[in-house]
């Protein structure tokens, strides 16, 4: 790839004045806010004029002068230098009118603003702003996201758009060697990697918080329980909850589907009773309901996919009848990157009467999630997926259903009064946290939170919706290759097959040239056995890949169809 695959006209005009360090048009806002006050779309603002200081991203104390402002003719105001110095065009930072997608599968994406920084914090990706010690707390921003084409896929720049790519920098394992070349991550589908933040929180939490939690008046306790319970809030807000109180700490998606099954299920669900789930799930989505069906007589019915990998919503509406008790699907199809109709299929299912279990596990870290907009019953995700530590995770539940819900497991933390007679529960969610939690990873999830926030998920949408669409693009260019999952509305996922060589082996000489894929039945054999196959090459995406790391896997695989290797085929 190079800069010709650009357009020359991207907007924005993105230049650097001669020899002097790459500006961040973020920053530019951000000063301009200590001259001119807070910008917005309604400012009238049109350009922002920089200092001729050698110093990356300093405003000189001298700076007096050097910006004057002038009316034009047509009442647009406009930054024009007083002598010399360079200057570049300050996009709309804001996320209004065409700036904003819409994201299938029903979700209404909250007003424009969601996610970006608040006025009082920077506008950085890098963790500068830490209130506990670490090593990054020291780094200096002598670089800030430069527009470089080669890295930066079509993405709209004017839109409010930056080079997230500069987010690799966070992770410090993107550094990390492999057979002598540099790691390039398209495993996310199956566990994402973890920010400095996260990495640093958690090494915080245990050298200044380390305590059981709920329960001590002692100061860790009471710290190790502030940090727990602010996860909770933070993970609130990431999902648009009403409350912290729908929000309950699991070991994983896996755990609060079966949470679900055991509990709510066990309580409302008989025999000859119904219970839908779609060909995509992930066997963590399926096994659970099998396990309740086999238990209370009950009907586990299955809405087909068309060949594109999409819900077929005709029979959907068929399937669905005064039996069905629960759908449970999922939002984004870790196999295929099917994207479904969410919105549409909730509201069908509460016609009928049903409750829903939606699945975010691979939704979250691609797309800005409302639950409330959503209105489904029960959304299930797991940290590790959204870049937070494993072993952590969450059952959101409306607070009404939750309330209703009788335990699952027996022990500490979850009761209120115990003796030999009887025993009082804790309310939801703490009913559901028998035990010592994870504390640790859960606060880490919280830190996860809170560094997606600075980037906005509606911005790391729009860039991943740009990387699958050049990544879709240049597989398609590869002989014999086919791709399976081609719905329209996708996200993170490029299955595929490649004609003659086994999904087993392309993985293995992908893995010798430094690049990680999923090679297998990813946990959901029966949308693959939908399309006739048992395995597939899935590379999938995150926000810190870019368009070298898609670069690098289509060099390869060409490679491999002309026979320069000596690997195991």
């Amino acid at each position: 790839m190079s800069t010709s695959d650009f357009s020359p006209e991207l907007p924005g005009e993105f230049s650097n004045w001669k020899d002097t360090p790459p500006i961040d048009p973020n920053l530019i806002a951000e000063w301009s806010k200590n001259f001119f006050g807070p910008l917005s779309s309604g400012s009238n603002v049109d350009e922002l004029v920089l200092s001729s200081s050698k110093i990356p991203n300093e405003i000189p104390a001298d700076s007096q002068g050097i910006i004057s402002q002038a009316e034009s003719a047509s009442g647009v105001n406009s930054w024009t230098p007083s002598s010399g110095a360079g200057y570049t065009r300050v996009p709309d930072l804001g996320l209004s009118g065409a700036g904003v997608p819409t994201f299938p599968g029903g979700l209404n994406v909250p007003g424009s603003g969601q996610g970006l920084p608040g006025q009082n914090s920077p506008f950085s990706f890098l963790e500068d702003f830490r209130s506990f010690d670490s090593k990054a707390q020291n780094i200096q921003i002598s670089d800030p996201f430069s527009f470089s084409p080669s890295l930066v896929p079509s993405v709209d720049i004017s839109s409010g758009n930056f080079d997230l790519s500069y987010a690799r920098k966070d992770f410090p394992i993107l550094e990390e060697k492999v057979n002598g070349r540099n790691l390039v991550w398209l495993d996310n589908a199956a566990t994402t990697h973890k920010p400095q933040a996260v990495i640093d929180r958690l090494s915080h939490f245990y050298k200044h918080e380390n305590s059981n939690i709920h329960r001590g008046a002692h100061t860790l306790a009471a710290r190790a329980t502030d940090a727990y319970e602010a996860a909770r809030e933070k993970v609130k807000g990431f999902l648009n909850s009403s409350s912290a109180e729908e929000i309950v700490f699991v070991r994983g998606a896996t755990e609060a589907i079966n949470l679900v099954a055991q509990t709510w299920g066990r309580q409302n669900i008989g025999k000859d009773d119904e219970i839908l789930i779609s060909w995509l799930e992930h066997h963590a989505n399926i096994v659970p309901w099998q396990m309740l069906c086999s238990e209370k007589g009950a009907k586990l019915k299955v809405i087909p996919v068309d060949e594109t990998g999409q819900i077929i919503l005709s029979e959907y509406q068929r399937l669905l009848t005064p039996k069905t008790r629960i759908v449970a699907f999922t939002q984004v199809s870790n196999a295929l990157g099917t994207v479904t109709p969410a919105g549409t299929m909730i509201e069908l299912a509460h016609k009928q009467g049903a409750k829903v279990l939606l699945d975010g596990a691979q939704a979250v870290s691609h797309m800005p999630v409302d639950v409330q907009a959503l209105d489904c019953d029960f959304y299930v995700f797991s940290g590790h997926k959204v870049f937070a530590p494993t072993g952590i995770g969450v059952l959101f539940g409306k607070k009404e259903i939750l309330d209703q819900m009788t335990p699952w497991q027996g022990g500490g933390n979850m009761i209120q009064d115990v003796t030999f007679e009887r025993t009082v529960y804790q309310p939801a969610p703490f009913r559901f946290e028998a035990g010592t939690g994870n504390i640790a990873d859960a606060v880490g999830l919280g830190a996860a939170i809170d560094y997606l926030n600075k980037f906005g998920m509606i911005r790391i949408a729009e860039y991943e919706h740009s990387l699958l669409e050049y990544g879709t693009k240049e597989l398609k260019k590869i002989p014999g290759l086919k791709m399976i999952g081609t719905a329209p509305d996708k996200a993170g996922v490029l299955s595929f097959v490649l004609e003659g060589f086994k999904t087993e082996d392309v993985g293995r000489y992908l893995a010798q040239e430094g690049i990680a894929v999923r090679s297998g039945h990813h946990c959901a054999q029966p949308i693959l056995r939908r399309f006739g196959l048992e395995s597939t090459v899935r590379p999938s995406l995150a926000f810190y890949n870019t368009c070298e790391d898609i670069d690098s896997l289509i060099r390869a695989l060409y490679d491999l169809k002309g026979g320069r290797t000596s690997g195991p085929l």
